[in-house]
């Protein structure tokens, strides 16, 4: 499997931050035998996180597009509005798991306004901007992702194990 991260960072993007959630959830994929073949920060902006998520997913050559930062309640926090966007699918269940595994570790879970859906062949998830929490939210979807992805890029196997 081949990923893009994409980290959503005002400041990082000025270089007034080192975005250490993107390198997380590479390092986290790495042993799952995903590959992190696109990596990249931007601002908090609607626009630019649609435009970038549309051309990664179109391009054929990602799986799974994970998203880090702006998912929250501040005014930039936008990723969930560019990602709604762009979905030609959404997949509810996997935000709402996400936060309803991350309520067991934090009240804040539930003001995550995280979605997730399909772009082509490609499965988008928003995640939180902390490594910790990008991490956990990703790890609380995990087992879902590979089948998740298979079908979408048109396994015709049953589903039923």
């Amino acid at each position: 499997m081949k990923a893009g991260i994409l980290t959503l960072s005002d400041k990082g993007a000025r270089g007034e931050r080192v975005d250490l959630s993107g390198p997380a959830l590479s390092d986290w994929l790495r042993p799952k035998g995903v590959e992190t073949a696109r990596y990249e920060m931007i601002p908090d902006d609607e626009g630019r996180i649609a435009e970038k998520l549309s051309e990664w997913a179109d391009s054929g050559e990602l799986d799974i597009i994970l998203t880090t930062g702006g998912t929250g309640v501040s005014p930039r926090d936008v990723t969930p509005e560019a990602t709604m966007k762009i979905l030609d699918k959404v997949i509810p269940g996997l935000g709402e798991l996400m936060r309803f595994k991350s309520l067991a570790k934090t009240p804040s879970a539930a003001i995550s306004r995280a979605v997730a859906g399909i772009r082509g062949a490609t499965l988008i998830i928003n995640l939180p901007g902390s490594p910790k929490g990008a991490v956990e939210n990703l790890e609380a979807v995990w087992d879902a992702i590979p089948h998740a992805v298979a079908k979408i890029q048109g396994d015709p196997s049953d589903c039923a194990r």
